[in-house]
């Protein structure tokens, strides 16, 4: 059991029920839905390849069977998941004015910003729909009030982070715990949520709802800490991005807030200057790289990654849930620190 085996398992049914969900929608806009989410090319014709991996919707499934429920009655919630983290991309992608994502030109690039919020709005607004559809599959009217919260407090815990990404931008008093409470609203939140509704539809009791959760927030941790050591020291081959791009971009990611809490009164105002620039020039990259190793900044990365790798499997390990169950979400975790992009 491996991350790839999980997500080839459930994500064919994942697929279907995202059609299902986008099915009525014959307006333009859910064109622009269908080519976000890795369907259809710009002129709405049919894509071959791999349209993303849905990572948190098979979370959310594997939580279900897991808990001993049937998976498949999980689908509209897993779908409402995906919906929800493609709604908060497209926005994402709109505010950094990113003009590429996965290799492909963004929503807004290629429509406007005006059309891109629209379809994010009206993505979010399927999301909440399709969770709605729970309802026929007979599930404890308690536990769809409860799985409804969930959903919508990883909304407003997403926007929270979010928020907190923004104001980061023109600021360099930033600390190490300011960035960590950032990705736990705007990476790790939506991870929990994707557990804990999980087990919720599967049933699931209320101390293993909740070690699933903690489960849940560690491997968003540990999942954003480890895209930031990738961003900088990645193979850029598999990344697919150029390894200083996150700093040529003036991304203030974990590494580069490290170096901001840790450098030298000297460094720091050199620091501070390169990242108040408009444009930063490659003597300023190579700069910035040479301080992180002069820090030890891999090493402190690597070390996150473990603190926040041995919290999963300790959270994981408590929860009253089979020893299969234990061992193929454990091989979920160790995929998460191994994959390239």
């Amino acid at each position: 059991m491996d991350l790839e085996t999980v997500l080839g398992h459930y994500r064919p049914d994942v697929e279907n029920e995202l059609r299902h969900v986008l099915s009525a929608g014959s307006l333009p806009m859910y064109d622009m839905m269908r080519y976000h989410l890795g369907w259809v090319d710009v002129e709405g014709n049919p894509r071959q390849g791999m349209p993303g991996k849905r990572l948190r919707p098979c979370l959310c499934l594997y939580a279900c069977e897991a808990v001993g429920g049937d998976w498949r009655r999980a689908l509209p919630a897993a779908a409402a998941l995906e919906l929800i983290h493609n709604f908060s991309l497209i926005h994402d992608d709109i505010e950094d004015e990113s003009a590429q994502r996965r290799g492909r030109p963004t929503v807004w690039h290629i429509w406007g910003k005006p059309q891109a919020i629209n379809t994010g709005d009206g993505m979010h607004v399927l999301a909440r729909q399709s969770l709605l559809r729970l309802i026929g599959t007979g599930i404890d009217p308690r536990r769809f009030i409860q799985a409804s919260s969930q959903l919508e407090e990883a909304c407003i815990r997403l926007c929270e982070g979010q928020y907190l990404d923004i104001s980061f931008e023109n600021r360099v008093d930033i600390g190490v715990k300011d960035y960590l409470q950032m990705i736990n609203g705007k990476t790790a939140a939506l991870f929990r949520c994707s557990l804990v509704i999980g087990a919720l539809v599967g049933m699931g009791h209320g101390s293993q709802i909740s070690y699933l959760g903690r489960y849940g927030t560690a491997i968003g941790m540990l999942f954003q800490v480890y895209d930031d050591m990738l961003g900088i020291w990645g193979d850029s081959s598999q990344t697919g991005k150029s390894a200083t791009s996150d700093i040529e971009r003036k991304k203030k990611t974990l590494p580069i807030i490290y170096a901001f809490e840790n450098t030298s009164d000297d460094d720091l105002r050199k620091l501070c200057n390169i990242y108040q620039r408009d444009v930063i020039e490659l003597s300023d990259v190579d700069f910035v790289l040479k301080l992180l190793d002069l820090l030890n900044t891999r090493q402190y990365m690597k070390s996150m990654v473990d603190t926040y790798y041995d919290i999963a499997l300790t959270e994981l390990e408590a929860a009253d849930i089979s020893k299969e169950a234990k061992d193929g979400f454990k091989a979920i975790t160790d995929s998460l620190v191994k994959r390239e992009n």
